[in-house]
């Protein structure tokens, strides 16, 4: 019985620290639980933040090889249409196309935040960006063999057509010379002939009246008559006939003025003829000279010019006359 009357008091003690202990066991794995989802959840955090910064980084890696590779593309595209080279027609319309396409790009790279679809869209778009300007840059070659071609033959057509301008002009040069040969020809054979020139002395009355003489005091002037040959060559129309009479002392008479004979000096004539000549006929022709003074006795010497040639010549000699001279 007194066994049984001190154990009580002990028993309270012991239930007392077995609650103490779970308490603090469950805190415990209740604290541990805790740290270890802090400790899960921060390191699943930093997961995420890594793969977000990853993918940023991708983004930005990517985004910056689209941006090189699009400057590439845009140097190249600049060339073609820096190079002096003048696009028309289709080719102007391709470049239109590439500027349309660089500038959808450039919109998308100046992006800050451009999303993985829309830098695929790009990355798209330069490599069609890159075609284009290679097929341009292939036609603009093309264009430009083709035109050294097209300047190759157009050198060697001004080549040519120097080398027929000179020959042009050297048979020009010939034809003209041929013509003036010819030109002279014609005018040398167009050039009249007298014939049957005959020179007679004649004295005028008062009536008027022509009574031939051989005395040289008492004629009043020559009358001079010929023919003016056929001529075929010559045209029609009106013709001067410069009639030349030298004295008996070899000077010139009656003087009327000069002409050009052919080897281009002058001489001087006594009367000068318009004779109505028609082409390929025999023309008659008289006319009359009166000298400046008394005739003298002698032989006075006829010559009739045509053309600068001398065309005909006849001589006539008058007595000096006397009590029983005609």
């Amino acid at each position: 019985m007194s066994y049984t009357t001190e154990n009580p008091q002990s028993q309270p003690s012991s239930s007392g620290k077995d609650n103490r202990k779970t308490f603090y066991g469950i805190l415990i794995a209740a604290l541990v639980l805790t740290w270890g989802y802090i400790i899960y959840d921060k390191s699943k955090t930093k997961d995420i933040i890594t793969q977000k910064e990853t993918q940023i980084t991708t983004a930005l890696t990517a985004k910056d090889s689209l941006q090189v590779l699009f400057n590439d593309a845009s140097a190249k595209a600049d060339s073609l249409t820096g190079s002096n080279v003048k696009l028309q027609g289709a080719l102007a319309e391709k470049n239109s196309e590439i500027l349309k396409l660089k500038s959808n790009i450039r919109g998308i790279l100046n992006k800050k935040n451009a999303t993985e679809a829309e830098l695929k869209q790009a990355k798209e778009m330069i490599a069609e960006l890159n075609a284009k300007i290679d097929s341009l840059f292939a036609e603009i070659q093309q264009l430009k063999g083709e035109n050294q071609q097209l300047t190759a033959a157009n050198q060697q057509l001004t080549t040519e057509k120097t080398q027929l301008t000179s020959q042009n002009t050297e048979l020009q040069g010939n034809l003209s010379k041929t013509q003036t040969e010819k030109a002279n020809i014609e005018d040398i054979a167009s050039t009249l002939h007298a014939s049957n020139i005959n020179v007679k002395a004649v004295i005028v009355k008062k009536s008027g009246k022509e009574v031939s003489t051989n005395n040289a005091k008492r004629a009043d002037m020559f009358v001079i008559t010929c023919n003016i040959d056929e001529n075929r060559i010559t045209p029609s129309g009106k013709k001067t006939l410069y009639v030349c009479v030298t004295n008996p002392d070899g000077t010139p008479s009656g003087t009327e003025g000069t002409f050009k004979l052919r080897d281009g000096s002058d001489k001087a004539y006594s009367n000068a003829v318009e004779v109505n000549y028609e082409q390929g006929k025999t023309l008659p022709a008289t006319f009359n000279w009166k000298p400046g003074s008394k005739f003298e006795g002698g032989e006075y010497k006829i010559e009739i010019y045509n053309n600068g040639f001398k065309i005909g010549e006849a001589k006539k000699t008058l007595n000096k006359g006397g009590f029983l001279g005609l």
